[in-house]
């Protein structure tokens, strides 16, 4: 009897203890949380300073967050974004979804400012392609669009990466993009919902060059000892992105959710994004930058529209895009 009620009297005690532990809800996109992407060892990270239970919700791609969201609206669980980038900031913000956050120093290539999302990493986009197979190639979209190579891209309704592209695309050749469109079409395998599906098809062979990141052959590089992938330079510059995170408006974890934004920008999570995103960190931490990511190719014109900009230039862009390969 004493052993039932001394059990009974352990289980309660544990039950309340576990109720009494906050939970941080963050959503975030499909690659971040793999036990090979940064999720894991920044949760770890996160729940060594706070005594809470931070849970990563997957939500596909950067696109795919944010319509997510406007589907749950205020009656959302989720505390932190996590994976948005600045094509999407003005139409996150014109939700009213999103609190004010602490602004943190950081060392992107350009100016941010935001009071709504904090930078955690950045980089430019790229056709990446093994240099074991292609042994010079295009330095431009029209080159590219030229050719016979065969290319994987994502879809820019879902993707972040893919949205990127076509704001490249628009920012490098304004009103010419739909004829530059229409003349990589027939250069497209496919067009995936995210990044993670098009890189494997790419790892796999299906494909000449997958659009990436100019930090994609640095995984490579550092963590299989391949140096058979490459980014290819292109001569009319390269779209940046800056990816961000938010706190929600509704979430019952306000504190929580700023102590997480600001370990997310701290040496310690910032070291570790930088080689399991594979990402340039928003603040390079006080050790630099690891071997190899000296070898990656600098774009001598970084592209990007602001943020409004952007939000007013989308629709367009993506119709422009979806008229060329409709075709």
């Amino acid at each position: 009897m004493k052993t039932t009620l001394l059990a009974a009297g352990l289980f309660a005690l544990a039950t309340s203890a576990m109720a009494e532990t906050p939970v941080l809800t963050v959503l975030t996109y499909d690659s971040f949380i793999p036990e090979w992407g940064p999720g894991p060892l920044i949760e770890a990270g996160f729940e060594a300073t706070c005594a809470c239970d931070l849970q990563f919700v997957a939500a596909g791609d950067g696109a795919a967050i944010l319509a997510r969201l406007k589907l749950e609206g205020a009656g959302t669980d989720v505390d932190v974004v996590l994976g948005l980038d600045t094509s999407l900031t003005a139409d996150a913000t014109a939700t009213g979804l999103f609190a004010p956050v602490q602004p943190a120093p950081n060392s992107l290539p350009v100016a941010f400012a935001d009071p709504n999302f904090l930078p955690f990493d950045w980089g430019w986009f790229a056709m990446v392609y093994d240099n074991t197979k292609l042994t010079t190639p295009p330095t431009s979209f029209e080159e590219l669009a030229a050719s016979d190579l065969k290319i994987l891209i994502q879809d820019p309704r879902s993707s972040t990466p893919g949205l990127g592209l076509v704001m490249w695309v628009k920012a490098a050749y304004g009103e010419r993009a739909p004829e530059i469109w229409e003349a990589l079409a027939d250069n497209i395998v496919t067009v995936t919902p995210g990044w993670t599906e098009a890189y494997s098809m790419f790892l796999s062979g299906e494909a000449d060059m997958v659009l990436s990141y100019t930090t994609s052959p640095a995984y490579h590089l550092i963590a299989e000892a391949d140096v058979s992938k490459s980014a290819a330079l292109f001569s009319e510059g390269h779209y940046l992105q800056i990816e961000v995170a938010g706190k929600l408006a509704a979430s019952d974890a306000p504190a929580l959710a700023d102590a997480f934004l600001t370990y997310l920008a701290s040496d310690a999570a910032q070291g570790v994004l930088i080689t399991t995103n594979w990402m340039y960190p928003a603040k390079t931490p006080q050790a630099g930058l690891p071997a190899g990511f000296e070898t990656l190719i600098q774009p001598a014109t970084s592209l990007l529209f602001a943020p409004a900009e952007a939000e007013s230039l989308r629709a367009g862009a993506i119709a422009e895009w979806q008229a060329a390969l409709s075709k």
